[in-house]
């Protein structure tokens, strides 16, 4: 298919000194993934009070960029372990755009993380997806996304066509399903990743949650990300925080009915962050900082996860393996908080001042260090290991 026209004045990803890298030879190698490739419209709604069904309010209208769910996670992803089309990580997202501006646009910066955007086409006489969210004034928020647009002409052929696009062994990347591409596709997805042997990784909206249920999805999920608003439509009723603990076994006992290794993050917003790793559940609180905007936080947290699995760090690590200084990140869920921590002091969905350097900077504000695989997985561009850098 033909291409938009790309805009020169939209910004450039710096790449880093640093990146991600596991040592010797890596079991990962790249991401794939398919869902919405979009932009937004982001307003900070006048009053905390939750929006009413035939409720007219005023807000501002806010100087920020704002992604569809499958550009955050891969940018974050691409950036964080030194994305490139030619070596390195591979990492390829299956989506479409506009014939516009915007599309051009999108395209172009995922070009510029290090994404290798052949499998983002163009969907003819649809426009590229838009959503407008809205924030409530102590950073919380929600979204609403177009339907009649270029994400959601996304159809199971072009996972297929895109298969030739990966390098063997297929089983070398994870595989990313993620919301606002048509729930058909996403499933034909993962069914056809897991006959690959990738690793699959997957988020769905709260009003699809009981179709990708019933659907078939969950047995073909390695990995699951849910929020609060997506678990309570997981499980049919609200979860207050003193009852957090018995939701999480429920909604353990649900997914593992359908997928016993599956394992599970669950982001809680100022609570921090929860995963089901090791046969039990492990907290990670959120970091003191100062909150610009939550928006695209649980996708950011999401793609740290993503990076420290791809440089063989465990998602929860026992108390027992944990050293006495508690400030010494090394599992995934620790390493997804980091990542989101710093997302959330941007008021953009994907922090353009994320990378490996400027995570280390934050980590060493926060008083943590990065051990374990972690430390051994940051190298410069080149090739040379660093380990913990002076600081950190």
């Amino acid at each position: 298919m033909g291409e938009p026209e790309a805009d020169p004045a939209q910004p450039q990803v710096k790449m880093a000194g640093r990146y991600l890298r596991r040592p010797g030879e890596a079991h990962y190698r790249g991401l794939v993934g398919v869902g919405g490739i979009g932009w937004g419209l982001m307003f900070q709604l006048c009053g905390d009070g939750t929006l009413g069904r035939n409720e007219s309010r005023p807000a501002r209208l806010l100087d920020c960029r704002d992604y569809c769910k499958l550009h955050i996670i891969a940018h974050n992803v691409a950036v964080l372990m030194g994305a490139s089309q030619a070596a390195g990580f591979h990492v390829v997202p299956i989506g479409k755009v506009g014939r516009d501006a915007r599309g051009a646009e999108l395209r172009e910066e995922m070009r510029g993380a290090g994404m290798e955007v052949s499998c983002v086409e163009v969907a003819e006489g649809r426009p590229t997806t838009m959503s407008v969210c809205f924030q409530y004034p102590d950073g919380s928020g929600g979204n609403i996304t177009s339907i009649e647009c270029a994400s959601m002409a996304v159809r199971p052929e072009d996972v297929d066509r895109a298969e030739a696009r990966l390098s063997p062994p297929l089983s070398g990347y994870f595989a990313l399903a993620a919301p606002e591409a048509p729930l058909e596709t996403r499933i034909h997805f993962l069914q056809r990743a897991r006959e690959w042997g990738s690793y699959t990784v997957a988020s769905f909206a709260s009003a699809e949650m009981q179709a990708a249920l019933s659907g078939g999805a969950m047995e073909c999920i390695d990995l699951l990300a849910l929020n609060r608003d997506e678990l309570e439509a997981l499980l049919g009723r609200s979860v207050e925080p003193d009852d957090i603990g018995a939701s999480l076994d429920e909604c353990a006992k649900i997914l593992r009915a359908r997928q016993p290794a599956m394992r599970i993050v669950v982001t809680a917003g100022s609570n921090g962050a929860f995963a089901l790793g090791q046969g039990r559940w492990q907290h990670c609180p959120a970091l003191p900082v100062t909150l610009v905007s939550t928006a695209g936080a649980g996708d950011a947290l999401l793609a740290g996860v993503i990076s420290a699995l791809a440089v063989g760090v465990p998602l929860t690590v026992e108390e027992s393996e944990r050293p006495s200084d508690k400030r010494v990140i090394k599992s995934g869920l620790e390493f997804g908080v980091l990542v989101a921590g710093l997302k959330v002091q941007s008021p953009h969905t994907i922090n353009p001042d994320l990378n490996v350097d400027s995570l280390f900077g934050f980590a060493a504000e926060q008083g943590f260090v990065l051990g374990g695989a972690l430390a051994e997985a940051v190298q410069l561009h080149g090739g040379e290991t660093v380990g913990s850098a002076p600081g950190l």
